[in-house]
């Protein structure tokens, strides 16, 4: 291990969980960030940062890229070291890989063989309508060239190809309302809600696979609402409905399939449709990640920016220090070693 890579690295993150930066509120960090790296980053507007690189020159273009926001605070700010680990809120989802993106901001390996930039940007735990990284690259046509993008999501430095897709729904059921000592008079929207539920409960996974990795189309009833009292048969109810879909499913199929599956029970309305993000193919850059990492690759079965790249043609993939069962989570964290590891990997692919 390189001295003082490793305390540096879990310093940084610490010192990045220790800047608040919940959605809509990523000023002080994109400020912070700006600020550590000096005359190597510029102020992009709408809370985004860039770094290094931003446009194509004579040598391949890498972007590696990471949202600055965070979902809110559970009681785990301020963060602190201990044990092996960096703990605190976004420890996880994303300021680990934040760390490494300063880091190497900072002390780019001068053996690279690829021109490499940052892109530090926000609300990307909002809708997805309300990413900063979708204007970013509208105003910013330079990253658009880049012939690789890594997204830095927790992946356990992992490569995890694509990302599905995510439609978000209200389901409305209408029935007629009456006293509950008299239902047969009466239409219990819940009761219509029960049986369309049932339906979306008995459906199983459907698997789709693109370059050996499977991901799985799945429906699922999110919350439900609906009532008056307990001595009145409801007339209305919601569903809330999640949908995730494969690659190769377009938007508007995806949709579509969603209401063929609804609305025969109730009508649908769709608050959000983020498309999913494809699986590059025969990118070399990607080939020669995963030997410099030795890293096994395996599908996204969620969704993440490297969509809003894909959707423009550019070629993303998943990979980042975090380990993705410890996002969100009041214990956030992010152990020590997976940082040094993430670190240690980006520098041999840099410099292949």
């Amino acid at each position: 291990m390189p001295d003082g890579l490793h305390d540096r690295l879990a310093d940084r993150v610490l010192e990045l969980v220790d800047v608040p930066s919940e959605s809509r509120e990523e000023g002080a960090l994109a400020a912070h960030v700006l600020d550590v790296l000096g005359g190597r980053a510029r102020d992009a507007g709408d809370t985004c940062v860039l770094a290094g690189a931003t446009a194509r020159g004579d040598r391949p273009l890498v972007l590696l890229a990471g949202h600055l926001d965070t979902v809110p605070a559970q009681g785990n700010l301020p963060g602190r070291r201990a044990d092996g680990w960096v703990q605190g809120l976004g420890a996880a989802d994303m300021k680990a890989a934040l760390g490494v993106m300063v880091e190497l901001a900072l002390a780019p390996p001068p053996e690279a063989t690829v021109d490499l930039g940052f892109v530090f940007f926000g609300r990307e735990e909002l809708p997805f309508g309300e990413s900063a990284l979708t204007p970013l690259l509208e105003r910013e046509p330079g990253l658009r060239e880049a012939d690789l993008v890594v997204v830095m999501e927790p992946t356990d430095n992992q490569l995890h190809a694509g990302c599905v897709g995510n439609i978000n729904a209200t389901w409305t059921f209408r029935g007629v309302a009456g006293h509950s000592a008299r239902p047969w008079l009466a239409d219990n929207a819940i009761h219509r809600a029960g049986v369309g539920i049932a339906q979306l409960a008995a459906l199983e996974p459907v698997d789709h696979e693109f370059a050996g990795l499977t991901f799985r189309e799945v429906v699922s009833a999110v919350t439900v609402h609906g009532g008056v009292a307990r001595n009145v048969v409801p007339d209305a109810c919601t569903v809330e409905v999640n949908m995730r879909y494969a690659p190769g499913t377009s938007a508007q199929d995806a949709e579509a399939r969603l209401r063929a599956l609804c609305e025969p029970h109730g009508e649908l309305t769709i608050d959000g449709n983020a498309p999913s993000g494809a699986v590059p193919d025969g990118n070399a850059l990607v080939a020669r990640l995963v030997a410099a990492g030795g890293l096994e690759t395996a599908p996204k079965q969620a969704w993440t920016p490297v969509a809003e790249f894909s959707g423009l043609g550019i070629d993303a993939i998943n990979f980042g220090p975090g380990d993705p069962k410890y996002a969100h989570r009041r214990d956030e964290r992010v152990s020590e070693a997976a940082l040094v590891r993430s670190h240690e990997t980006l520098v041999r692919f840099l410099c292949a």
